[in-house]
């Protein structure tokens, strides 16, 4: 194994993201696979292989290293929600339920992790969860339409006119395209006066 300092472990990690926004997903698979032999108990390396794994249409190949990581190492909040994003992908949605209940366990601050266990339940028809997985979303995310949006759909499905009536027009302060929308959707016509 190679002996590298700190400062040269990060100068990888900044080469190799940069590469991933230039979209240089061979070169950055090549730094991360460098990166993981030589430090092998970084996880940083081994969840980057699998987000390129992702992104280049390897999704088996990026399931089972996500799968293997929360194997070795299941204290790791974002391997659960790269888990439960491919499963939820595949149609596993009890099992996507479980991988992104675990992120959230590990790292409540996963906005992404809170907004993808809300649709999970949306889909698993588990409405009370989904809203409570969706209001801690939009606590940590206030500015995002999505979470806003998915919670008002679920209070439509719930026969609840009048709480997706204030996502509107709470929407209407920041996001009007997506408030309209709604609008449309919903058949509910709100104004900020209302």
């Amino acid at each position: 194994m190679q002996v590298i300092t700190a400062l040269q472990y990060k100068a990888l990690r900044i080469w190799a993201r940069l590469l991933l926004r230039l979209e240089q997903w061979d070169s950055a698979e090549a730094v991360f696979e460098r990166m993981a032999r030589m430090r092998p108990n970084d996880d940083y390396p081994k969840a980057s292989i699998a987000y390129l794994f992702t992104i280049t249409d390897r999704k088996p190949q990026a399931f089972a290293l996500l799968e293997r990581l929360v194997q070795t190492d299941p204290e790791v909040g974002m391997h659960w929600f790269n888990l439960g994003f491919l499963q939820e992908e595949k149609g596993m949605f009890e099992e996507a339920c479980a991988s992104f209940s675990k992120a959230v366990e590990l790292r409540p601050d996963i906005d992404r992790a809170w907004y993808g266990l809300g649709l999970v339940l949306i889909r698993l028809q588990r409405f009370d969860e989904a809203i409570k997985a969706l209001k801690q979303n939009t606590k940590l995310q206030p500015m995002s339409p999505y979470g806003w949006y998915q919670l008002a759909r679920v209070h439509m499905d719930r026969q609840e006119p009048d709480e997706a009536r204030k996502i509107i027009r709470h929407l209407k302060g920041f996001e009007p395209k997506v408030a309209a929308q709604l609008e449309r959707e919903t058949g509910i016509s709100v104004s900020l006066a209302n």
